[in-house]
Parts: C-alpha cells; structure tokens; sequence
C-alpha cells in the first residue's frame, strides 16, 4: 500500500499540514497518510503517531528537557519508516526535529521533500548546505526564499503563502469608535505563554487607563488546554478559539509574541505591538546567530519597522501599553500603518499569482504525488 508520512511540530506547522494531508487525500484518495503533528492533522490523517505540536519544544536549552520523549519518538519514526516504507515523508518547518526525521529518511532510501522551509535566512545559514544534500525539494512560502534557495542550487518552487487563502479580508472601519478591542496573542507554547501572558494582561489593565472601554480577547490555539489559561487572572478578558479568523480581523490592536500570528494579524490589516522574551541562555545564544534586523514578519517583509518590537528586557508591561497607546492616540499613524499592512498582503498575493493555478497545499501536494508518480486524478488541485 502506497502511503506518505508528513511530520509537523508545532501548531501552526499542524494547520497547514491539515491542508496538505486533505489536499493529497483530494488528489490521491486511496493513498494512505500517517502523520505527527497535532489536532488538526490527527483528524485529517489515517494514521496518527503522535502529539508533537502540543508538546511545545522550542528555543535553543529548552529541547534538552524533553530529550528523552524526542529520542524515543525519533526512534519510533526510523522503525515506523523502516517497517513500512512510505513513498516520501514531508517535512513542515520545525528545523530542530525534522532534521533528524530527513537523515532518517535518508539512511533508509526513502525520499524526502520540505514544505514552508525554516527560516534559514534568519539564522544559522549553513543549514542550508544541509537541507541540499537531505531533500529532494523544498516548497517555499515566501518569495525572496526561492531565491535564495536556488542560489545555493537547492530544488525549490515557491507555492505562495497558505495563509493568503485562510485568512479573510482586511476589516475597513470609517471610523474608531468604542469599545477598542485589543487582542491578545502570547503564542502557542506552553513555555511562550508563561513569558508573554502575565506581560500581556498588565500591558492591557495599563491601556485601559487611557482607554476605559476597551475590550481584551484572548486567542487560544486549539491544542491549549483550558486549564494551563485558569492560572492566569484574566477579568475583563474574554478567551477565543476560532478557525476562521473572523474575530481577529475586527481587532483595532493586537499585543502580539513574535511568529506566525504577527503574519497574520499583518495579512489581516491589525496594528500590532510584537513582544519576544525567551530564557536568557537561549536569548544569549539567538543573540549570536539572528541575522536579520527584525523578528516580525511584518518588518522583515517590509524591510523596514512598521510595526514596534520589544524584545527581552525591552518588553515590559509599561512598554507595550505605551506603544499601543501612542499608535491609537495618532489616527493618522494609525490609518497609515493600515494601509502599510494592507499593501505587504496584496504583495504577497500578486507575487503568488505569478504562473501558479492552484492555492499552497494543493500545489504541494500536486508537485508531490506528480514527481512520485501517486497522482490518481491528475486533473485535481
């Protein structure tokens, strides 16, 4: 029986990897997928291994705390792959555990490809040299990374962003009016929301001193377990999990921890305040290898600061509310970073549109079981 083994590690690499997996089961029905990842993909698969996304292993020290789970489930993986010899496995992002997954696919003969790569252009470049010599291909989310990629002669194919077709349009408002909602969005991990979290809910009894009326909504990944939030005291603050973005695109401000979601509250049009703490061993080594001058999508895109990031000792309760006060205070500012926001999501999508029919995971998918020879309904995706 022919089958794929697609390996995700956190939540948003279990979003986009839902999509792929129902992508592929459009294109190939009776191709058999088996999956680690979280939520999302335990429904979309037809075998599931196991709960990496929710597992919340990030940063630089962090991983070694839960090294015996990784080896183990490592080890689960080169038996899984030796015993029943998948057609490929498919990498999302989430570099530090994948790469092993591509050396274990590697020493087994088993071809390997790469979708929404690691930020290689951010840090640690050589990984680069790596990722040539392990992947048959990689699918690219961005633009500027197929070129870089294929300057180091590494097969790639730019597919566009996944986000572009999951998010709704831009909220227009004529003008401010109250209650302000602001969002809150201290990450997935367990680790990120014990850092950003406690900021967070100060941040916003700050802001409510200028603003009285104002509204704070909490966005909660689905693998979140309500009871990690109950720790947390949260008046005034109403808790969200959605699907389908609709309440984060009415947001008129967003308290943002630096990753996926400052790209989508940019895709979205939300001004936003980005927020990045990590633990001091592991912010002294990124300190060493960060190699852009950014951390939020929004900024790097732009390539320049659009949008206010305070990192580490920077990213105080007092910080993050004067910054959201100052932007809310200034509606020309305000209206301003709007239409800059706008303008990086209609980059995006005509970048996108250049030469491509299909949406991200089913060209994926497409490229995937086509070079594979896996496509049974080859006019699909």
């Amino acid at each position: 029986m022919n089958s794929l083994l697609i390996v995700a590690g956190d939540p948003s690499g279990d979003l986009h990897g839902s999509h792929l997996i129902h992508a592929i089961k459009k294109a190939s029905p009776s191709l058999y997928v088996a999956a680690v990842g979280g939520p999302l993909m335990r429904q979309a698969c037809d075998e599931f291994l196991e709960d990496l996304a929710g597992r919340g292993v990030t940063g630089f020290w962090e991983p070694f705390l839960q090294l015996g789970f990784l080896l183990r489930l490592g080890k689960r993986l080169k038996n899984f792959m030796a015993e029943r010899r998948p057609a490929a496995v498919v990498c999302i992002d989430y570099y530090g555990f994948n790469r092993r997954v591509l050396g274990l696919a590697q020493s087994l003969g088993i071809a390997a490809y790469y979708y929404i790569s690691p930020q290689v252009w951010a840090s640690r470049p050589g990984r680069i040299r790596v990722l040539k010599r392990l992947v048959r291909r990689i699918f690219v989310i961005f633009p500027f990374e197929e070129d870089i990629y294929r300057r180091e002669g590494v097969p790639c194919l730019f597919v566009g962003h996944p986000l572009l077709d999951l998010l709704p349009a831009c909220v227009e408002k004529k003008e401010m009016r109250a209650p302000v909602e602001v969002g809150l969005l201290p990450g997935s991990r367990p680790s990120e929301i014990g850092r950003h979290l406690p900021l967070f809910i100060r941040a916003f009894s700050q802001f409510r001193r200028h603003f009285p009326d104002s509204r704070g909504v909490l966005f909660a990944s689905a693998a979140l377990p309500d009871a990690l939030l109950r720790d947390y005291r949260l008046e005034g603050i109403e808790i969200v999990r959605e699907s389908d973005y609709s309440r984060r695109a009415a947001l008129d401000i967003a308290f943002s921890s630096s990753g996926t979601a400052t790209l989508e509250n940019a895709l979205l049009g939300v001004p936003m305040v980005v927020v990045y703490k990590l633990s001091w061993l592991s912010y002294w080594v990124a300190r060493g290898l960060i190699r852009v001058p950014h951390i939020s999508m929004a900024n790097i895109l732009a390539g320049r600061r659009l949008v206010p990031e305070l990192i580490q000792n920077q990213a105080t309760p007092e910080n993050i509310s004067r910054a959201a006060v100052a932007l809310m205070e200034n509606p020309r500012q305000y209206k301003a970073l709007k239409g800059e926001l706008r303008g990086l999501r209609e980059t995006l999508k005509a970048a996108a549109a250049e030469g491509l029919r299909r949406c991200a995971p089913e060209t994926t998918a497409y490229e995937i079981l086509r070079e594979l020879n896996l496509l049974q309904i080859p006019g699909t995706t």
